[in-house]
């Protein structure tokens, strides 16, 4: 019998494997109601939907490895790069599915969520304040309008598959939907800022690079306290804490 690997838990959430087969626990079916739907509409391969019995999805394991992850290195080629980058372009020039998602928030209600989050980041003495100040002040250049894009949300290095340089399947797709492109681009580079170019070479044009140091400031702002309170450590080298000081 295969043995039952804990991909990811906390309390929100878990991801467990068996085998071949990824089993999803949610508490929140809302977020695998969209996750099922934005599988069903994106252009990208991704993995196959073996059964749903809520609260529990299993999908199948794609082939191939991740880019790598958060904190760590990366072996893959700069064309397994740039053919993630096609991916991503490929997927936010799709027609757009129905909801909005987590990269298609508002600037006014995200610049609300910074502003308390970051009074939090200090009074709880989590970080630096001058930290906090520089990298609040970076994040504003995110708060401005933007071409609604379909969006996967959480675009993490770990979260794409390759078998040598070809997107095999990008997993993870709960908080997808219509939303700002270059949160995606953002999420996909961030802590890897060295393969920007190689991303751009598949992606193309219309990218900011103002705009995606924004969201990595304003992304790794909101990111500390949860990832602390939830067993995680933004605190790691190359992490969200190291993206916040290259900012300074």
């Amino acid at each position: 019998m295969d043995e039952v690997e804990v991909v990811v838990a906390h309390s929100e959430r878990a991801t467990l494997r068996v085998g071949d087969v990824f089993l999803k626990v949610d508490a929140d079916q809302a977020r695998i109601d969209a996750e099922v739907e934005a599988m069903s509409l994106a252009p990208v391969p991704t993995p196959e939907i073996l059964w749903r019995k809520p609260p529990v999805l299993a999908i199948a394991a794609l082939p191939g490895t991740t880019l790598g992850r958060l904190g760590g290195p990366s072996t893959a080629s700069p064309a397994a790069w740039a053919a993630a980058g096609a991916a991503i372009r490929k997927l936010h020039d799709a027609p757009l599915p129905p909801r909005p998602g987590r990269a298609g928030r508002s600037a006014d209600a995200l610049a609300a969520e910074l502003d308390a989050e970051c009074e939090l980041l200090v009074t709880k003495g989590l970080l630096p304040a001058d930290l906090v100040t520089r990298n609040r002040r970076v994040a504003e250049a995110a708060l401005r309008p933007w071409t609604p894009a379909f969006t996967h949300g959480d675009l993490q290095i770990a979260h794409v598959f390759l078998e040598g340089d070809e997107v095999t399947g990008i997993i993870d797709w709960s908080e997808a939907g219509r939303g700002d492109a270059l949160y995606d681009l953002a999420t996909f580079l961030l802590g890897h800022e060295e393969h920007f170019d190689d991303v751009l070479a598949g992606y193309g044009t219309g990218v900011d690079l103002d705009v995606i140091h924004a969201w990595w400031s304003l992304r790794s702002l909101l990111a500390v306290r949860w990832l602390i309170e939830h067993g995680f450590d933004p605190f790691a080298p190359g992490c969200e804490v190291d993206v916040l000081r290259a900012r300074m």
